[in-house]
């Protein structure tokens, strides 16, 4: 009798998928491949690895044995067919689009993004050709009233930044789908511990894997993972011969992992927006204590939200985990073990503005600076930083305001964190 194949738990492959013991020295932790470039066993092998006919190591630019690690770990845990690891969050945007999209098209996105996203859809994608239009997520009507005949995507993230709005994947999926183009979901705050957007029907993700991924605060890293079922064979870019590779029909030749090998042979091959091998054995080491990590962040970042709305001194929190938040009820569906530690609080104060400045700067435990989901407590006042480029109207409909200040909850004592923000709201004018 056939023996049925165990479908192992998220914390076993979260250690052990992509991964066995180093056959030649034993070794158990994935090995770093520091190198650029792989001996090729003849020259037929290196021409079927070159026209793609085998897989194979060619050039680290294209993919590395510890990179791909953690492309094999991280579709795992996401449930994906397959990931392409990238150099930054920015550059997974930039090769999903790259990939996905040619001159004269437009993508349809939520408003509630990050601050570096909405310049690179709104500014350095109108160099390339397409055309970015922003809409209200919450409401699913104004998405398909804005869809149009050059609308070739939806896009969104799982946990809006730094507005704390929780996307309603599903919803958007079926949308998508009805227009026969994919939804792309980047999930960067909920990692696949809290949610996982193909479950709910996205067909792409993306992640900025410096953030809880790796969860350190020491790699810049991104990841694009595709879920393996849209067809994309109404997509000139993935269907048709491509001129950048001898005429090659990638979605003809690979089928579900067709997307995926356009943008690892031709976008990432083409951008050199390569991850670096050390930086991926660095991600792996992150992936190993996700799940213990994403449950400490959200209970410390559930009982610091509920801390400053019961605090004189705070005029609101938008943290989807507060019963009473416009978004409770989808972060019950979507993120249930928790939606995520990076929330928004505003201070009562005349001057809100002002009254951010003096409270970052009364701070002792919270770090000061540009990144989230570290593994330490961070601070930071968006209007001010990750969102400076951005317009006062542009500001307003991302869901941002003068006064925001933007936590990312670590994993520090949770009395300590409440006291050192006590002590900084004690410390803050009026």
């Amino acid at each position: 009798m056939a023996q049925e194949k165990r479908k192992f738990g998220f914390e076993t492959r979260m250690l052990h998928a992509g991964h066995i013991p180093d056959p030649v020295t034993g070794a158990r932790a994935v090995p770093i491949y520091q190198t650029t470039s792989y001996v090729f066993e003849d020259t037929d092998k290196a021409a079927q690895l070159f026209e793609l006919k085998q897989y194979g190591n060619i050039y680290t630019r294209i993919n590395n044995p510890t990179t791909a690690t953690f492309e094999e770990r991280i579709a795992s845990l996401e449930n994906a067919t397959g990931a392409v690891a990238t150099a930054s969050g920015m550059a997974a945007q930039m090769t999903t689009m790259m990939t996905l999209l040619e001159p004269g098209d437009e993508i349809l996105s939520s408003a509630h993004l990050y601050g570096g996203t909405v310049t690179q859809f709104t500014h350095t994608f109108r160099k390339l050709g397409i055309t970015v239009h922003f809409v209200d997520p919450t409401n699913i009507d104004d998405w398909a009233a804005a869809i149009t005949p050059k609308t070739r995507a939806l896009y969104g993230e799982t946990i809006g930044n730094p507005k704390g709005s929780i996307l309603d994947i599903e919803a958007l999926a079926d949308l998508a789908h009805a227009h026969k183009m994919p939804l792309i979901v980047d999930s960067t705050f909920a990692t696949p511990y809290l949610c996982r957007p193909i479950d709910w029907g996205a067909d792409l993700v993306v992640h900025s894997a410096t953030k809880f991924l790796g969860g350190h605060g020491n790699s810049i890293a991104g990841v694009l993972l595709d879920s393996g079922k849209f067809d994309f064979s109404s997509y000139a870019t993935i269907a048709n011969p491509d001129p950048a590779y001898h005429g090659l029909k990638f979605y003809e030749t690979f089928g579900h992992y067709g997307f995926l090998m356009k943008a690892r042979a031709v976008t990432v091959r083409d951008t050199g927006a390569a991850l670096s091998p050390f930086n991926a054995f660095l991600l792996i080491q992150g992936l190993e204590t996700l799940s213990l990590r994403m449950e400490r962040h959200v209970q410390n970042a559930q009982a610091i939200a509920q801390f400053l709305y019961d605090h004189p001194k705070v005029d609101w929190v938008a943290y989807a985990g507060l019963a009473d938040n416009p978004y409770h009820a989808l972060a019950q569906k979507y993120t249930p073990k928790g939606p995520g530690a990076i929330f928004t609080f505003g201070i009562k104060a005349s001057n809100p503005r002002a009254a951010g400045k003096e409270f970052i700067e009364s701070l002792h435990l919270f770090s000061h600076l540009a990144n989230v989901g570290d593994a330490r407590s961070l601070v930071i006042h968006p209007a001010s930083t990750t969102h400076q480029q951005l317009s006062d109207e542009e500001l307003a409909a991302g869901g941002v305001d003068a006064g925001m200040i933007r936590l990312s909850i670590g994993l520090e004592t949770l009395e300590d964190l409440l006291w050192d923000l006590d002590q900084a709201l004690q410390a803050t004018s009026a």
